[in-house]
């Protein structure tokens, strides 16, 4: 499975900024593997690299991503991208004029001999359809003061001060927010026995 070092700069350039916000290494979270906050410059992106059999779920907070494979894709704030490598790919992904921060979401791939595939859902808003049966995702918006009650799950909050896990119940935030739910079929993978 290759997940590059995300954060490691393309060649003669410096790389996006990268946060760690979750990496389970032990299969406790079942597909989930890494979901890493992302912040790039203008024009700035990842440089070419390779994926094979994991899904990349990329949930845009903020500025503009270019998604640089197949017929390519623009993406705004509030849209998620799905690339399910499936049996590999090379791909690029280069933020717009005013940057872009992303949240970049590895899964195991549910389906690693099956051809590469990329899907964008635009504005995401309540679940998206990622294409597997063992992992869901809810997208929520909250504009500052607003109380969001997201479903139950693994819920994170995405404002400007970072990712930080929320221990269930509403959510109120003091600025605006995007409120991610995974649920997950966490049985414990063949590999991590």
């Amino acid at each position: 499975m290759d997940v590059p070092p995300v954060g490691a700069p393309a060649e003669g350039a410096e790389g996006p900024a990268s946060r760690v916000v979750l990496a389970p290494d032990d299969g406790s979270l079942g597909p989930l593997l890494r979901i890493a906050d992302d912040r790039l410059g203008p024009g700035e992106g990842y440089g070419r690299h390779d994926h094979r059999a994991v899904d990349v779920v990329a949930v845009v907070l903020a500025g503009g991503l270019q998604h640089r494979w197949g017929r390519g894709a623009d993406l705004a704030a509030g849209d998620v991208a799905v690339l399910r490598a499936g049996a590999g790919l090379t791909h690029d992904e280069v933020a717009g004029d005013r940057g872009a921060r992303v949240l970049q979401c590895y899964l195991r791939s549910a389906a690693p001999a099956e051809p590469a595939a990329h899907a964008v859902h635009r504005s995401a808003a309540g679940w998206v359809d990622l294409g597997r049966p063992d992992t869901r995702l809810w997208v929520g918006h909250a504009e500052p003061g607003e109380e969001v009650v997201p479903p139950a799950g693994l819920v994170l909050v995405a404002g400007d001060d970072g990712v930080r896990p929320h221990d269930g119940g509403a959510v109120r935030t003091g600025g605006a927010a995007t409120v991610l739910v995974w649920q997950l079929d966490a049985g414990r993978p063949s590999w991590a026995c």
